[in-house]
This record gives C-alpha cells, structure tokens and sequence, in this order.
C-alpha cells in the first residue's frame, strides 16, 4: 500500500527557518510529480510549490524566492526547504505525489497526513 508520511513541521519564529521532508512508501514503480500544499484554518487548500521527475518546478508567488522544492528520486522523498518565515505561512502543509504502484494501471494521486507549521513569536 503506498503511503506518503510527512516530517519536519512544528514551531518557528518569524524569520526561522523549516525543512519539510515527505518519504513516499510501498510497492512504488514510478513518482512523477511531488509536491506541498497548505491549507489555513478557513482558507482553500493552495499549491505552495511542485516538481516533477525531471525537475521542473513551480512555485505560488507568496513563497518565491523564500521556499526552495527538491527531491531525492532514491529514496522516493521531497522536501520543502522553507527560509524567511512569516505569519502568513502558518497552515497545515501537505505531501502530495503523483505514483505509479508496481502492478501496473497507470498514475494514481496520493495525499499525506498533513503537517502543521506555525510561524510565531
């Protein structure tokens, strides 16, 4: 069963600094895109920045510059390196990747837990 499961979320001052890891597991053939989404309490879930298999990215232009996208395609893991912190940024982040399972039948979309930042002082 294929499963996404974030890490790195917690509590920040304004102007700290986060690095959000999700680590996608299972009987996984191929990821194509990964990405983060954040959800604030009352507010639509928005796209914070994605990348694809061949390292294509894309950013809301609330992060640009401030929040940096990567992945390790090895360990089936992104991360969302999150630099210059504010208040505005405080939302429930979530994984979510586009994955093939062994088997066969194509590309499926998968969503993890949720993960909460906090940008405070």
């Amino acid at each position: 069963q294929v499963q996404l499961v974030e890490s790195g979320g917690g509590l920040v001052q304004p102007g700290g600094s986060l690095r959000l890891s999700c680590a996608a597991s299972g009987s996984i053939f191929s990821i194509y895109a990964m990405g983060w989404y954040r959800q604030a309490p009352g507010k639509q879930r928005e796209l914070v920045a994605a990348i694809t298999l061949g390292s294509s990215t894309n950013y809301a232009d609330s992060v640009k510059g401030r929040f940096t996208i990567s992945r390790d395609n090895a360990k089936n893991t992104v991360f969302l390196q999150m630099n210059s912190l504010k208040p505005e940024d405080t939302a429930v982040y979530y994984c979510n990747a586009d994955i093939a399972p062994m088997g066969g039948g194509g590309y499926y979309n998968y969503w993890g837990q949720g993960t909460q930042v906090t940008v405070s002082s």
